[in-house]
């Protein structure tokens, strides 16, 4: 089968280059299309980006043109990196032109007739892209990704929702340097020091998972009945997210319960052998210090989410740590993943006009 071509919004930055790191040698799908800022646009990949991830930069687009965020886009598939405040008009009229548009920024997130999608935790949601279609009259669509600490936390949440159900939680983050972009936090400001403040970030915490938790009912979706506390702080670690959660189950349970659900738990992507998707989606850890993010990256390509320190709570039932990377699973990894299940399901065409 021929691969589905691919453009990249906000390919210069570092989740756009994550995006190209992850998807040379991808079975399903070839980036074709780059598209960077008017400082980026009319210059090779080469001139306009300043690599900073941990691969070699990709020789076969040292000479690819960058396009401008106005050029017309063939491809029919478009994973966007661009930041949240100039993202929401040129995702809609991208999507109003017939494209598939998997998307990382805030912008679209908490639209009602907009999933936000992690594969393994909801993927029915997908039916509501008829009911953005219908009501927005557009061909394409936007599914967006979760907020990058929000993508562990549902991931564990949802076995202990389905097994045990959920009245409460407190997620305390641990978010490394780089969700923050290139250059992002001032090594004055980070060095030495957790910084306990990360603008619109607990909000996102708070309402995201519910959404996602939340059932697909008559065209549109009933949030998750629990309630989320959130506090967010910057900590001086390169790559991956750790947060320690603390949870109130509506039905009692046993540690050796607990744990079961969570190490025992596959979903459909499991199922489908998505290219992208871990064979285990939730690692459970037995050490009494682990996850730890220097050593727990690099698990299963990092797009599992680590768990650890599994253990009774004396406020609420029991706590534990989760811990993933942010900008593969959190961000690239899980909109590649998205675009996946897609195309499996029929949701994505070869062409845009098709």
């Amino acid at each position: 089968m021929p691969k589905v071509q691919a453009a990249i919004l906000g390919a210069t930055g570092m989740v756009g280059q994550r995006f190209i790191q992850l998807l040379r040698g991808h079975p399903w799908f070839e980036v074709t299309t780059l598209v960077g800022s008017e400082r980026s646009a009319g210059r090779t990949y080469g001139e306009a980006c300043r690599w900073v991830i941990d691969s070699e930069f990709p020789e076969e687009l040292r000479h690819a043109p960058v396009q401008g965020i106005d050029t017309p886009i063939d491809a029919p598939l478009v994973f966007s990196a661009l930041p949240s405040q100039v993202a929401g008009p040129v995702e809609e009229r991208l999507a109003a032109e017939g494209h598939i548009v998997c998307s990382n920024a805030s912008s679209h997130r908490m639209a009602p007739d907009v999933p936000i999608l992690i594969p393994e935790v909801n993927p029915d949601h997908l039916a509501l892209l008829e009911v953005q279609r219908d009501r927005r009259g557009w061909d394409g669509a936007i599914v967006t990704n979760p907020n990058c600490t929000s993508t562990p936390i549902t991931m564990a949440f949802r076995p202990l929702l389905d097994a045990f159900g959920i009245s409460k939680a407190i997620a305390v983050s641990m978010q490394s340097l780089s969700g923050a972009g290139y250059p992002g936090v001032a090594s004055y400001d980070a060095t030495d020091n957790v910084i306990p403040f990360i603008g619109g970030e607990e909000p996102k915490v708070e309402t995201e998972p519910l959404k996602m938790l939340g059932t697909l009912r008559d065209g549109q979706i009933v949030p998750a009945s629990f309630v989320i506390s959130a506090h967010c702080n910057r900590v001086p670690v390169l790559e991956g997210h750790t947060i320690c959660l603390s949870v109130a189950l509506e039905r009692p349970a046993s540690t050796e319960e607990v744990i079961a659900s969570l190490r025992g738990f596959q979903a459909l992507p499991q199922k489908l052998n998505l290219p992208t998707a871990p064979l285990q989606p939730l690692i459970v850890r037995d050490e009494p210090d682990r996850p730890q993010p220097r050593r727990d990256r690099g698990i299963g390509w990092d797009m599992p989410t680590v768990v650890g320190r599994v253990r009774p709570c004396p406020i609420f039932d029991y706590r534990l740590v989760v811990m993933a990377h942010n900008t593969i699973r959190g961000a690239a990894g899980g909109s590649i993943l998205n675009a996946e299940l897609m195309l499996q399901q029929g949701y994505i065409s070869y062409t845009s006009d098709e």
